[in-house]
């Protein structure tokens, strides 16, 4: 179900209230639609007070938080994962280096994209999205493996936070 939400919009004013989790000030702006003439593209802002004022918008201002609530959830974890695997990409890289491999494994690649794509589908994902994926892990990995080999096999000129 869908709102008219065309009579709602007011003008542009900020909101801050307290996050209660971070002590970081967390702020709802007014519903704002504006568009980027360059792209076309048009860009939504909420605000939870003119939500209040028409029910239902409201409705679908507290959905859209959980959602995001979510969304940055998932995005957390997301990270947490990537460090994960360019740890694990990183004592590859080491092995590689103390062997005398070449950073790239064309046949693994070739192996990565059949596997990401048929993950991808699985999921009910465009196996594009995997593709860019696969691409920039696969392109991370490879520079890491190449500092990793010109500084001698030593891991430590990748990250300061591992």
């Amino acid at each position: 179900m869908s709102a008219d939400i065309s009579g709602w919009r007011k003008p542009v004013r900020t909101i801050t209230e307290s996050n209660d989790q971070t002590g970081a000030d967390v702020t709802d702006d007014v519903e704002a639609v504006a568009t980027n003439h360059d792209t076309d593209e048009r860009s939504s802002t909420i605000d939870s007070a003119a939500a209040r004022e028409h029910p239902e918008v409201a409705e679908t201002v507290a959905k859209i938080k959980s959602l995001r609530k979510t969304i940055d959830n998932i995005d957390g974890a997301v990270i947490h994962l990537l460090a994960e695997r360019f740890k694990a990409t990183s004592q590859v890289g080491v092995l590689k280096a103390e062997a005398g491999f070449a950073p790239a494994d064309y046949k693994r690649e070739d192996y990565q994209i059949e596997r990401l794509q048929r993950i991808a589908k699985d999921a009910g994902l465009d196996p594009n999205i995997a593709e860019m994926y696969r691409e920039f892990v696969v392109t991370e990995a490879k520079k890491r493996h190449k500092r990793i080999a010109d500084a001698g096999g030593d891991p430590g000129v990748l990250d300061v936070f591992a």
